[in-house]
């Protein structure tokens, strides 16, 4: 089969109701790439999924996948970068959701944690999972965690300046560490260890913060 044939048929699928060929867009075919090494990842760690592996459970063409991302590197940042965008846009839905109400937006945060950490197969923070699996500071996965870090902490930020005018960035930074905190003890220790205190340190931290302001 030559190249152009393979592409051809890694591009297309097989309709479960017709038989007939259907063909998949370029977003369809790196959700179908991305979808797997989520669920790859998850389970193990991304150094421990080579690109064969991956490939195969795809069930896309070798060349197709590396037209999607030219290499395991690339792939593994793409992977943390969809992530942090879904989890902002969770972010960013629950504070207009909230708008108006930068405490209860604050704790919402601190809630989402807590659901994460709680929930049934819970291994840790991926980002700094992943990230952690790589030395170099401008690895696609270094850089996409700390963006995601950078602006979670942002959007923290500028609602604990709401909170607590002029106490913002302090606050920010102590509820940024219970959450790091919490979803690392909470992968160690389970939920039921100290990442079961985060939400009342939270509060207690708001209120500090807001009798100083």
């Amino acid at each position: 089969m030559t190249a152009a044939l393979h592409l051809a048929a890694d591009a297309t699928g097989t309709s479960a109701d017709s038989g007939a060929p259907v063909r998949r867009s370029r977003a369809e075919r790196q959700a179908i790439v991305l979808d797997t090494a989520e669920r790859l990842f998850a389970g193990r760690s991304s150094r421990s999924v080579g690109m064969d592996e991956l490939v195969r459970e795809t069930g896309l063409g070798k060349m197709t996948v590396y037209r999607l991302f030219k290499s395991k590197d690339d792939l593994v940042g793409a992977y943390l970068s969809r992530k942090a965008a879904t989890l902002l846009a969770f972010i960013d839905a629950e504070l207009v959701r909230l708008q108006g109400d930068p405490r209860a937006a604050l704790l919402s945060v601190v809630d989402a944690v807590e659901r994460d950490v709680t929930r049934t197969g819970f291994r840790g923070c991926p980002f700094n999972n992943v990230s952690s699996e790589y030395d170099d500071p401008e690895h696609p996965a270094r850089s996409a965690a700390a963006d995601y870090k950078f602006e979670l902490y942002s959007r923290l930020e500028r609602l604990a300046e709401q909170v607590a005018p002029g106490h913002g960035e302090d606050l920010a930074a102590q509820l940024h560490l219970i959450i790091d905190g919490m979803y690392l003890s909470g992968g160690l220790l389970g939920p039921d260890g100290p990442a079961s205190h985060g939400r009342r340190l939270a509060e207690r931290l708001i209120a500090i913060a807001q009798g100083r302001a």
